[in-house]
């Protein structure tokens, strides 16, 4: 089967290569986002394989279908970029990576955690200078600090073993609370009762209409003061203007984030030749007390051999008229 993958990177084409030895499909890599401009590079394909960074819009996904397309791989285990409701609408078969590798991020997560904590970007500074002081370098124990947990799924989930064994308290907030949550001792509660108890707030859960901006004004104001927050789930899930009003209040004591509300034309590629555009991101790096990273968690050699693998078996079971088990059969909520 010919499949056109849209943005592309260099990182993921090896992992591709050698999973597609097992499956034959001809792959195609286009650089470019897929778009209104670049959808012409799909012709004659049977397929489009698709990133977060590829908005399928009502108007996309039409080209697509015009394209005689009916069978969409996004690799990737969130669609929030996707119109799911279109695309079963036109008989387009959308199927995504639900799991791909949850440890990478939560791992992540945990990184972030530690490193605000201890102040590892200003010592390493300090380090580079020459500078030994050790003062305004105080951390605290994650030990006995209350983590609260915000969505355990499977990756929530990982984190919270991974807290556990720190010896943290483990508070979590979910509309289906998991029941394997109960062995590392997480302890359900509502939101506002979450927030007043928890040192540290992470965020593990999909984009949706409820979920958008969940993470605003007066949600922060519902926090500990001093709280740190974590959030490696999707950017708009945060309202970052709220974030930054509550990072210079101190209500906020630190921010860490591998994703942000407006990345779609900012990550992924390379700006360091160019004057950035954004001020609200400007605003929200310029802390001493946040680290960004560009949606990196997901980056691990394991998460990229599963895309792989998984989305050229999406592609396979198409392509013999199989019903795959990662089909988004149900209308996505935007």
């Amino acid at each position: 089967m010919k499949a056109v993958i849209f943005s592309s990177k260099q990182y993921e084409k090896a992992y591709f290569h050698s999973a597609n030895t097992q499956h034959q499909h001809d792959l195609i890599f286009i650089d470019a986002v897929l778009n209104k401009e670049t959808i012409s590079a799909a012709q004659g394909a049977q397929a489009i394989i698709t990133f977060v960074t590829d908005t399928l819009s009502e108007e996309i996904l039409g080209l697509i279908y015009n394209l005689n397309i009916r069978h969409v791989a996004t690799r990737s285990a969130g669609y929030d970029h996707i119109d799911i409701n279109g695309a079963n609408q036109l008989g387009i078969c959308i199927a995504n990576v639900p799991e791909y590798s949850p440890h990478a991020i939560a791992e992540h997560a945990t990184m972030l955690m530690l490193a605000l904590n201890r102040k590892l970007l200003p010592g390493q500074h300090r380090m580079h200078d020459c500078n030994f002081s050790l003062e305004n370098l105080t951390g605290f124990d994650m030990n006995g600090k209350t983590v609260g947990i915000i969505g355990t799924g499977k990756i929530g989930l990982i984190c919270a073993k991974i807290l556990h064994g720190f010896g943290c308290t483990i508070l979590g907030y979910d509309l289906k609370p998991n029941p394997s949550a109960t062995q590392y001792s997480v302890r359900y509660t509502n939101l506002e009762t979450l927030c007043q108890k928890a040192d540290i707030i992470t965020l593990h859960l999909p984009l949706t209409t409820t979920t958008h901006g969940l993470v605003n004004q007066t949600l922060i104001a519902q926090m500990k003061p001093g709280v740190m927050l974590i959030n490696t789930s999707r950017g708009a899930v945060v309202d970052t203007k709220a974030v930054i009003d509550a990072l210079k209040l101190g209500q906020i004591g630190a921010f860490g984030a591998d994703v942000y509300e407006n990345e779609k034309n900012l990550f992924f590629k390379d700006h360091s030749g160019e004057i950035l555009q954004d001020d609200l991101f400007a605003r929200i790096k310029s802390f001493s007390n946040v680290i960004l990273t560009g949606h990196q968690a997901f980056l691990t050699d394991v998460a990229l051999k599963n895309i792989a693998e998984t989305t050229l078996h999406n592609l396979d079971c198409w392509q013999v008229g199989k019903a795959s088990e990662n089909e988004l059969t149900t209308l996505s909520v935007q």
